[in-house]
């Protein structure tokens, strides 16, 4: 059965997810990339480098990000939600990332994607000698549907 997720499954599903998938606009090419995040309940915080989401990115502040929970083909969520691209340059704001970042709960094996630094889990002294582009998406609009199977079926079986 098909259903609209309420604003708290769809905060809880945004929250427990690592993984996102980034979809921007720019020169009449669209671009839908995964990306490793974290999420504070307004905005989604990312790091990378320099490459074709972020030149996108520049000329086209305005993205979509979406997350899921496949359980298998009959019971699954997922949310889409839509915002605007801000990279954080001021020492301030990138430490807020970082910290974001770090403060996610991570699995044993994790990508090197998910590691902001390379003694990954220690920090540096000194935060602003890890590399790379820290960007946040505010969040302006969400949306979630799901697919759950009725364990009514098995039981009429």
């Amino acid at each position: 059965m098909f259903t609209n997720l309420s604003a708290i499954e769809i905060e809880e599903l945004i929250n427990q997810q690592l993984i996102g998938r980034l979809g921007c606009y720019a020169d009449d090419t669209m671009y839908i990339v995964p990306i490793s995040y974290a999420y504070d309940g307004e905005y989604i915080y990312c790091r990378t480098f320099n490459g074709r989401k972020i030149e996108m990115m520049r000329k086209n502040p305005k993205v979509c990000f979406q997350v899921d929970n496949t359980r298998n083909l009959s019971n699954w969520k997922s949310v889409i939600c839509w915002g605007e691209y801000e990279e954080l340059t001021a020492e301030k704001d990138r430490q807020l990332a970082i910290q974001q970042l770090t403060a996610r709960t991570l699995p044993i094996n994790s990508s090197e994607t998910m590691h902001i630094t390379p003694e990954w889990p220690f920090m540096p002294d000194d935060l602003n000698d890890i590399q790379g582009i820290f960007f946040r998406i505010k969040l302006t609009e969400k949306t979630g549907r799901s697919e759950r199977i009725s364990t009514q079926l098995f039981q009429d079986l």
